[in-house]
């Protein structure tokens, strides 16, 4: 196995062998031209991101600043946003479902280092895979660590460090991140905290 075939396959790999470091140059041009956009080019960022991630669906979009190591590793469903100031690490496969919605400065970290200095030191690290699943909403600065699984429906309250697999239909906050409670069918009539909507076309 290559370099880039461990790294694949969540085995601990050197990152600078076997073609990765060009990789990630190529990856590195073309998230530059995406964050150098001029506003009257911003119809071009579905295109731009549909050419460098390895699948999307029809609708996506992403406010620049965006940065990932590699793009090809990252799959989007339909419907995808995500705010300023994205971060994905996809050394290990990330994919999003449908309808995620992400906030400002959020980070998605599949990279990791071992703990031993002797270890780390060695210069391998490893990448283990981000799966998060449809109708997710991720709020602003929220970091997600190496493995985790989302579940559908979810929603990740601001700040958190999400370190354990959250499952379907909670809502998720704190550092590290917690089950906090149930979605249920009562909040349908919500909009912010007891604020009811004054509206019926959703």
């Amino acid at each position: 196995m290559n370099q880039k075939e461990r790294m694949l396959n969540g085995l601990p790999y050197k990152a600078w062998l076997d073609h990765l470091g060009e990789e990630r140059d190529a990856c590195k041009a073309a998230i530059y031209e995406f964050n150098l956009l001029k506003p009257d080019e911003r119809a071009r960022i579905p295109e731009l991101l549909k050419k460098l991630f390895g699948k999307t669906g029809k609708n996506i979009w992403i406010e620049p600043p965006f940065h990932c190591d590699y793009g090809w590793n990252i799959e989007a469903g339909e419907n995808f946003f995500a705010n300023y100031g994205l971060t994905i690490l996809d050394v290990g496969k990330v994919t999003f479902g449908d309808n995620v919605q992400i906030a400002p400065n959020v980070s998605i970290y599949t990279a990791g280092h071992p703990i031993h200095p002797d270890s780390r030191n060695s210069g391998y690290e490893y990448g283990i895979p981000i799966t998060i699943g449809n109708n997710v909403w991720i709020g602003g600065s929220v970091v997600i660590l190496p493995g985790v699984t989302i579940g559908d429906n979810v929603v990740i309250g601001a700040g958190s460090v999400v370190t354990k697999d959250i499952p379907a239909n909670r809502v998720a906050a704190g550092n590290p991140c917690r089950i906090i409670r149930e979605i249920t069918e009562e909040d349908r009539k919500f909009y912010y905290k007891d604020r009811e909507f004054d509206v019926t076309d959703y």
